[in-house]
């Protein structure tokens, strides 16, 4: 989730520089790949069945299922629909986008102003809780200029720190704000119980696991260790949280993590994924695979966790949908189509998988928003 969204860990990663918010790591840059054999097809079929597109057009992630599993959220920044970054919008599946009239938009939910990221929808369908920095920047926030040849070739993530997170109702008017200390405070997501909120914020002077109660209140800090910690869900039950970590070891890799985030940016070409409790307690590293780790989100178990993975490519950029058991057992290959699959979400009954991915855009570099029946 950045914006990571944006949440994300983008196919840009191929260009010689790439500054993506974090939530939003969508496939910005990622070409239309051959399609894949039906042999390989049917690796997917064990878990997939009917798939189906839901968004057409521009980069459409971090798509999250209402509490009752009727409609979502997302972010888009579809060119076609007047945006020239990220925007969060509200689709009711009984009311399917038409893939043959793309200009057509569904409900804006945002303000329409500055950059957002990580939407959820709120416990009473009705207001929808998302991150935005329209309140210091009503453009799209500009991400900041590298020119540290060191970094002018990495991949990077910007954290804005003008983001805070807002509560708005169904038609983007803001109704409440959360957050409002100095520096990023962003990737909400609302526990399955309707109480809670996990955000990442670098309001410690680092980027850490943070919890609210779901009115913005009781404000607690969860991680501790240095690195980037972010995107977080919550278990079913509501008490653990799984989320992606950068955890920088060496002393050149802690001087290198110290001088990005002091610009506002993070390399998250290293990440894992980790569990913890609500409180902080019991973290344990669950992935150990390289390379960069992250989307995470817990199978309706809660035994398993389903997240995307490089970890198998040569060359970096071809991220596939995998799934682990809790103890660290187990890995599964889930994806095997396209170079570029991310942010599943399982709904609250536990049936439909939501993810989003580069397969199938006709030879552009778009990136849609998928939903297929799941088969255990």
């Amino acid at each position: 989730m950045n914006s990571f969204r944006s949440l994300l860990l983008t196919i840009c990663i191929l260009a010689s520089t790439a500054l993506t918010p974090l939530c939003s790591q969508t496939a910005a840059t990622a070409s239309r790949t051959v399609p894949t054999p039906d042999s390989v097809k049917a690796v997917e079929g064990k878990h997939f069945k009917n798939l189906r597109q839901i968004t057409f057009g521009g980069d459409n992630a971090e798509a999250y299922f209402a509490p009752d599993g009727k409609s979502i959220s997302f972010q888009s920044n579809n060119p076609k629909w007047g945006l020239q970054c990220d925007q969060i919008f509200f689709l009711d599946l009984a009311k399917p986008l038409n893939p043959h009239d793309s200009t057509k938009r569904p409900p804006l939910i945002s303000t329409g102003r500055g950059r957002t990221t990580c939407s959820f929808i709120m416990p009473d369908k009705q207001h929808i809780l998302f991150a935005s920095t329209h309140a210091k920047d009503k453009e799209c926030t500009a991400m900041p200029i590298v020119t540290n040849q060191k970094y002018l070739k990495k991949y990077l993530w910007n954290v804005h720190g003008s983001y805070d997170i807002y509560v708005s109702d169904m038609n983007g008017t803001v109704v409440k704000q959360l957050t409002n200390s100095p520096g990023y405070d962003a990737e909400a997501t609302i526990s399955p119980k309707g109480d809670k909120i996990v955000f990442t914020s670098d309001r410690s002077g680092d980027l850490e696991l943070w919890t609210m109660d779901i009115d913005g209140g009781n404000q607690r800090q969860v991680t501790n260790g240095l690195g980037y910690d972010g995107g977080a869900f919550f278990s079913p039950d509501g008490k653990r949280l799984v989320f992606r970590s950068s955890r920088p070891k060496t002393p050149t890799d802690v001087a290198e993590y110290k001088e990005l985030l002091a610009m506002g940016l993070v390399a998250p070409t290293d990440m894992e994924i980790y569990t913890c409790n609500v409180d902080g307690s019991d973290l344990r590293q669950i992935t150990h695979l390289g390379k960069a780790n992250w989307a995470p989100y817990f199978h309706p178990s809660g035994k398993k966790i389903i997240f995307s993975s490089n970890h198998h490519s040569t060359r970096g950029y071809d991220f596939q949908l995998y799934m682990i058991n809790e103890d660290g057992s187990g890995l599964e290959r889930i994806t095997n189509e396209s170079i570029f699959n991310a942010f599943p979400m399982f709904s609250p009954d536990g049936k439909t998988l939501i993810f989003s991915s580069n397969r199938d855009n006709g030879g552009t570099r778009d990136t849609n928003v998928f939903i297929a029946d799941w088969v255990d």
